[in-house]
């Protein structure tokens, strides 16, 4: 199944219709239908789960869209892992710098919200690098019947550990020599963040061609930023850098979700969705 690239516009009609029949297909009972959407950065989930939301809603389904980048810890809560654990923990992104406890509450308290008790949904504000204000965040009245929790690692399983003792990059060569870096954060993943895994009805995957892919998608953010002067903007340089705290679990995700994912939306350089492979 083959279709035209993501655009301005979103993904076509055709990939959103497909994508929401396979996730509505199984839901049964009124509990929220919990999946996940993985894709590396710059691949499109953001834009993929605005349109599943709306197309749901339009056919009579309660969806919302949850992003994990809104359960980041803020700078102040990073700074002390840096100080505690590991420098590189500074920079936002890997397992363990978000607050699963909070991403736990929040879906608890949406099967329960309602107009009298309504659930929250944290905000991260990525200029500031920190969460915006609660009495900013979105208020939930009703429980949703479709939830979709997107983000980079979401479904990553950890690597055995003979895989970390070796750097894969400049990165963990100079600022994580004796792995304590990489370490820490493939225990994350293989406690916390795999119970979170194991609760997701469904996984969905934007499965990107290889990893060197990943700089020129994240790269078109970065200059819409910059046309815009923005304060954060990263240069081309400071991507590269950026992108080597994530090169290690990328390239997990792409050995490893393939064949996990319960949907997988294969993508070319161009991000075009080249076909829909479903398992099962």
């Amino acid at each position: 199944m083959s279709h035209d690239a993501i655009t301005h516009a979103g993904y076509p009609d055709a990939v959103v219709g497909a994508v929401l029949a396979s996730l509505l297909r199984e839901k049964a009972g009124k509990r929220p239908w919990l999946v996940g959407l993985s894709g590396l950065q710059g691949s499109g989930k953001s834009t993929l789960v605005a349109q599943l939301v709306e197309r749901a809603r339009a056919q009579g389904v309660y969806a919302l869209g949850l992003s994990i980048d809104d359960f980041y810890f803020g700078r102040s809560g990073r700074l002390c892992l840096a100080r505690t654990v590991h420098p590189l923990l500074a920079t936002r992104g890997v397992p363990g710098t978000h607050d699963l406890p909070l991403l736990e509450s929040t879906l608890r308290d949406l099967r329960s919200a309602s107009a009298i008790r309504p659930a929250r949904v944290p905000r991260f504000d990525k200029g500031s690098d920190t969460r915006v204000a609660p009495s900013r965040w979105r208020r939930v009245t009703r429980p949703p019947q479709l939830v979709i929790l997107e983000g980079w690692c979401i479904g990553v399983t950890a690597e055995p550990a003979h895989a970390l003792r070796r750097p894969l990059n400049l990165l963990e060569r100079e600022e994580d020599g004796d792995a304590r870096w990489r370490t820490w954060v493939n225990a994350q993943l293989e406690r916390d963040y795999a119970a979170l895994w194991r609760r997701l009805d469904r996984l969905v995957l934007l499965r990107a061609p290889h990893f060197s892919v990943i700089c020129n998608w994240r790269d078109q953010q970065e200059r819409a930023l910059r046309r815009r002067n923005a304060p954060r903007a990263m240069s081309p340089a400071a991507l590269r850098r950026f992108l080597m705290h994530y090169e290690r679990l990328s390239r997990q995700a792409l050995r490893g979700l393939p064949a996990r994912a319960d949907l997988c939306l294969v993508l070319d350089p161009g991000r075009r969705v080249r076909r829909i492979v479903e398992r099962g």
